[in-house]
């Protein structure tokens, strides 16, 4: 059994990364290879909270510009983190692992209600928790709502799963020459725009000493390596 460095973690996966390369809809492939990275940490040991955003299936801004309410907006992209929460459970159960999914948003009948304790619990007991429709609030978004979880979970690390190795200076899907950064402070993160989550999130973990490592799913057994100890992707600390 490998050594843990980090017991328990939050896991943050975007709503795209669900998608596969269709970038819209839910690939039950990508959820199978996900599950599969996630009983990976099970097996030694990790105690594992997600947060899953709603990109893949409603984005708000292009309704927002053509004169939607932000706030019905949002509100639909909650619910659609909560689509994703629900498939991601199916995925994970199916690979064996006990798997409860909360809302910020109550919906009796289809998942819980988030209860901070209870939550707790769960985690210690060995199920991954999986929490959906964000903080419950419109204006806020998924990546503060997994430092918001985290922090309350006492968790030991946040990880920010992408498409790329970490943070770099500019896009590096778009420039060859993008610097990539091995290690961040917060106030740098915030200052120099990097784009990696927002200023909201970054300084709600920054004022509660929640470290975040940002890296990129893609990569074989990189969430397994990464709470056993090993420098992989970007940290901000």
């Amino acid at each position: 059994m490998s050594d843990l460095k980090h017991k328990r973690v939050l896991v943050k996966f975007s709503g795209e990364s669900v998608a596969g390369n269709d970038e819209h809809g839910i690939d039950p492939m990508i959820l199978d290879d996900m599950a599969a990275s996630v009983k990976s940490c099970k097996d030694i040991g990790a105690e594992i909270g997600i947060v899953i955003g709603g990109g893949n299936l409603f984005r708000g801004e292009k309704l927002n510009k053509a004169g939607m309410d932000r706030v019905a907006g949002d509100h639909m992209g909650m619910l659609a983190t909560v689509m994703n929460g629900i498939a991601f459970r199916d995925a994970l159960e199916r690979a064996g692992i006990k798997t409860r999914v909360m809302s910020a948003i109550s919906m009796s009948g289809i998942v819980e209600h988030y209860d901070r304790r209870l939550a707790i619990q769960l985690l210690s007991d060995g199920y991954v928790v999986i929490f959906t429709a964000g903080t419950g609030n419109p204006f806020f978004t998924t990546d503060t709502a997994g430092c918001l979880r985290a922090i309350e979970t006492q968790s030991d690390l946040m990880l920010k799963a992408t498409r790329v190795d970490g943070v770099y200076d500019s896009d590096p899907e778009k420039n060859n020459d993008a610097k990539f950064f091995d290690n961040l402070s917060f106030d740098d993160a915030i200052s120099k725009n990097l784009k990696v989550m927002d200023a909201t999130a970054l300084t709600l973990a920054r004022d509660h000493a929640l470290p975040i490592n940002v890296f990129n799913v893609n990569k074989n057994d990189a969430l397994k390596d990464i709470i056993c100890g090993k420098k992989i992707g970007t940290l901000i600390a």
